[in-house]
């Protein structure tokens, strides 16, 4: 009972973590998109994705290898400590490498070097996360912990934004904010992981036992943040930096909204790993089922109601200077639940079973199939062939996986009551969809079309009696009368 409560516990932080990512970007990215135009947001997206690059190479693949090892060793404190200290040399060797090929990049790459301020400034994302050791954290699952201190960090940022951007030319301001927003608390995360593992060498130190899965992870993490990334990479490239801007406030609602999808996978990580080192298959299969649930239940909606009011959605986030990023973000909107079965299928099904390579595979494939699309695509289509170059890589990931974790989760999709989701889906849609004839203002419209929406699909679905609305609405009620 006390485990199943701490995963409660760790998926309602997570939540209110989720929460902040998709609050404070609601309040600073309408303001900051207003003020910087569609130019100066370019500039600022296009270098942190090539600062992505860079930090995926520093950190190779252990943010996500780094849970799943500490996690099977949480228990024994010098095992811990001895496997976060093999990890950190490892992170911090990498980290050396690749400043080195990024300060050779900024002096030899012309767009680069016209930037030099902005690229040294968001090239501090490397660094405080090799220092952040997020993946012990996430190990020991202290989600109170890294959703407190990171909401104090963007709520700084969040103050930081309003007192220092104020006109086009602060876009560099608002880089160094981002990154302090995003990656200044991993500072905190050094000092506090005396608590976890100890800071004396504890010797016998095998640092290469870890290579071979960490670059598996890394393989993994390359094609990932390849079709990412890339797709901005290539804009900025092959097109101008308003088409960047674009695209960026197409992907930004579905950043967020991918959080609120990927929320729960994130916390089940750390749990399936121990089910699995514990040899606890059953509970391990019965998670991932729940999760799955979930996926579809969260994410169909918002995939649907985000295609139908797309256009309002970029002009009170954006402004009406990024009117153009309305189809964009409607092609990509599918990915949200691609994203949503994968997170389920790959990070907490195959990665625990050790299927890795599978992962990789799917990655690899899937990076393959964004680069060709988005070279065919992107001179013609611009920003709107970047989505669905997204769209095809994100939906071949998905292909691939579904058919190893199907064989070890029997059952995976098969208690989804998907005609209860299309039915409500459908309902709430015609209810919602006429408040675009009132001719309300743009705010109004979101505001009372999805209070419709997400009503009428949660009653809707509650009349169905399908079982996971039908829990959480009882626990509601109950906790409501206690």
């Amino acid at each position: 009972m006390a485990k199943q409560k701490s995963l409660k516990v760790n998926f309602i932080m997570n939540a209110i973590l989720t929460m902040s990512s998709f609050i404070f970007p609601l309040i600073t990215f309408p303001y900051v998109s207003r003020i910087l135009m569609p130019e100066g947001m370019g500039k600022v997206n296009f270098a942190i994705s090539v600062i992505n690059y860079f930090s995926m190479f520093a950190q190779l693949g252990i943010p996500t290898y780094g849970i799943r090892i500490c996690a099977q060793v949480r228990d024994d404190h010098e095992k811990l400590t001895r496997t976060a200290h093999e990890l950190l040399f490892i992170n911090f060797v990498m980290t050396i490498i690749s400043y080195f090929g990024l300060f050779m990049a900024v002096l030899f790459v012309p767009k680069l070097a016209s930037e030099k301020t902005l690229y040294i400034i968001t090239s501090f994302i490397i660094f405080l996360t090799a220092i952040g050791m997020e993946w012990l954290y996430k190990a020991l699952e202290q989600y109170t912990y890294i959703t407190i201190r990171s909401i104090v960090f963007k709520f700084i940022g969040l103050i930081a934004m309003f007192i220092l951007v104020h006109s086009k030319s602060d876009y560099v301001i608002y880089g160094a904010i981002s990154v302090f927003s995003s990656s200044g608390s991993f500072v905190l995360n050094l000092f506090n992981a005396h608590k976890y593992i100890g800071l004396k060498p504890v010797g016998n130190y095998n640092v290469k036992k870890h290579l071979k899965p960490i670059l598996v992870f890394f393989s993994m993490s390359i094609a990932t943040t390849i079709y990412t990334n890339l797709d901005t990479v290539m804009l900025g490239f092959m097109k101008s930096d308003a088409d960047v801007g674009y695209y960026t406030a197409a992907t930004k609602i579905k950043n967020i909204l991918v959080s609120i999808v990927t929320s729960l996978g994130t916390v089940l990580l750390p749990r399936a790993s121990y089910y699995i080192e514990q040899g606890n298959l059953e509970q391990f299969r019965n998670l991932s089922k729940k999760a799955m649930n979930f996926v579809f239940i969260i994410a169909v909606p918002m995939m649907i109601y985000f295609i139908l009011f797309a256009k309002q959605g970029i002009v009170l986030l954006s402004g009406k200077a990024f009117i153009k990023a309305t189809l964009p973000m409607q092609l990509i909107m599918p990915t949200l639940l691609f994203i949503g079965i994968t997170n389920i299928t790959g990070i907490q099904i195959l990665v625990p079973l050790g299927y890795e390579k599978i992962v990789l595979l799917s990655t690899v494939v899937g990076a393959i199939v964004d680069l060709l699309i988005n070279w065919l695509l992107i001179p013609s289509l611009a920003s709107s062939g970047a989505s669905i170059g997204t769209l095809a890589a994100e939906f071949v990931v998905l292909v691939v996986q579904y058919f190893v974790a199907i064989r070890e989760v029997p059952g995976l999709f098969r208690e989804i009551k998907y005609y209860k989701i299309f039915i409500a889906v459908v309902a709430s849609s015609l209810i919602s969809i006429w408040t675009l004839e009132l001719g309300f203002g743009v705010f109004i419209t979101l505001v009372v079309s999805a209070i419709l929406f997400f009503a009428v699909y949660g009653l809707i679905l509650l009349i169905l009696k399908e079982q996971l609305i039908t829990e959480i609405f009882y626990q509601f009620i109950n906790k409501m009368k206690k």
